[in-house]
């Protein structure tokens, strides 16, 4: 395994995923500082050697300016944006090491019209989909008569993972093409449309690490994106999260590398895009057989905070190696455990909310074993912890089992409060 030296660490993003990705970098004893832009309130807390930079994530040449005035190694990216905006490209020309795929690869998150079009050519199993650009035609799509429902009706751009719908009927289908080309609710993110087939079957996300050619797996999971129990209400961020996901056994992983993984790293060197760095495949599972309903260029938001905890081996050696092309030769090993965090969100989340909040955390809570709080939107100044965003918390909790885990994130969850926080209670349910 690579030696990982003495090194200064800039994670970029400000969520629970970067938390969680701050929390394993900084346990690398090769890492000297880690700087955070612009973090949140719980890398603030970390202290020693964490940091937050205020930066801001899509502050490309000031991002730059900070690795080179800092002496930073390695760059992790966390965040969407900054891929679509070409970060990635910007650190290599200054001969900057970075953690992710070019501008042009990361069109597989930033574009779904790229992604249905670069499946579409490779064989890559997906449902089948047609692209609109104006509501007119999208409309007269919903409408002919053999269209059966549900559809799926997803904005091609960024839309921080709430750019989809699932319409029941045709009066669904017609609201959404409305709000997205008409009302501009996700402003040009939503100049183009893709309208798929509803995908039968049962959710779970893949997460890779590449050099481009070899790649290492972490633990299957799974999402929880709905706001309500039960699947019900709105479309999230995520949640709730479980690992490893049974759903996923060894037979589908070996079909998700042969028939997704493999030819999806393949097609992009052949398209002249070599990709590099993390890529998520969110997976729809019918009877054993593997579709991909999205990609996405990094890692996900929050089954990085149940995946990364049940690394083994060294976080820090492996993204070195990603960029190094060597990642062949690393050791990726897991816990054999389980892992299941709990987001705890804003009252009015995924709509309207307030912040500024005032957080109470029990102190018995940091000694609470195999259990970690990572925080998504909140802010620490002067002293004071507050709310900052829809989802505030990711609990994340370690077990022998899935129902240890669980039991243990919600004793946890107990321990946090604020003024209008609500979580789902049946996260992981489905797996028991």
């Amino acid at each position: 395994m690579p030696t990982v030296k003495a090194m200064n660490v800039l994670i970029i993003g400000s969520g629970a995923r970067e938390h969680a990705m701050c929390w394993s970098v900084a346990r690398s004893e090769g890492v000297q500082r880690v700087f955070v832009a612009p973090g949140n309130g719980g890398t603030a807390l970390m202290g020693g050697k964490v940091c937050n930079v205020a930066l801001k994530a899509d502050a490309l040449d000031d991002l730059l300016r900070f690795a080179v005035d800092n002496r930073v190694e390695l760059t992790v990216v966390g965040s969407e944006l900054p891929l679509e905006l070409g970060i990635v490209d910007l650190f290599r020309r200054a001969d900057k090491k970075i953690v992710g795929p070019s501008q042009s690869a990361a069109r597989l998150e930033s574009s779904k019209v790229f992604s249905k079009e670069f499946m579409q050519r490779h064989g890559i199993p997906t449902a089948g989909y047609h692209v609109f650009r104006d509501a007119s035609s999208a409309s007269s799509h919903i409408s002919l008569p053999e269209r059966h429902y549900p559809q799926v009706i997803k904005a091609s751009g960024l839309c921080a993972g709430k750019g989809v719908f699932i319409a029941l009927d045709r009066e669904q289908a017609l609201t959404a093409v409305r709000e997205i080309f008409e009302e501009r609710i996700f402003g040009d993110a939503g100049n183009e449309v893709v309208i798929e087939e509803f995908l039968q079957g049962e959710e779970a996300s893949v997460f890779a690490l590449t050099d481009g050619t070899a790649y290492r797996l972490f633990m299957p999971a799974q999402d929880h994106k709905r706001i309500g129990n039960g699947d019900t209400g709105k479309n999230t961020g995520g949640m709730g999260a479980y690992a490893p996901a049974p759903l996923v056994t060894v037979e589908v992983m070996r079909k998700v590398e042969e028939l997704i993984i493999r030819p999806t790293l393949k097609g992009m060197r052949d398209d002249g895009s070599p990709y590099t760095g993390f890529l998520y495949v969110g997976l729809m599972i019918d009877r054993g057989e593997p579709s991909v309903v999205e990609y996405n260029a990094r890692m996900g938001d929050p089954e990085t905070q149940v995946v990364l905890p049940l690394l083994k081996s060294d976080f820090v050696a492996a993204l070195q190696a990603s960029i190094d092309g060597t990642l062949g030769e690393v050791l990726f090993e897991m816990y054999r455990k389980s892992a299941a965090t709990v987001v705890i969100a804003s009252g009015g989340y995924p709509d309207r909310y307030e912040t500024g909040k005032a957080i109470t955390i029990a102190g018995e809570l940091s000694g609470m074993e195999d259990c970690l709080l990572f925080h998504a939107g909140t802010a620490y100044e002067g002293g004071r912890l507050t709310t900052a965003g829809g989802r505030v918390f990711s609990v994340t909790a370690l077990g022998e089992t899935l129902r240890e885990s669980i039991d243990r994130a919600y004793r946890a969850v107990e321990k946090i409060g604020f003024e209008g926080a609500c979580y789902r209670t049946d996260i992981g349910a489905k797996a028991l």
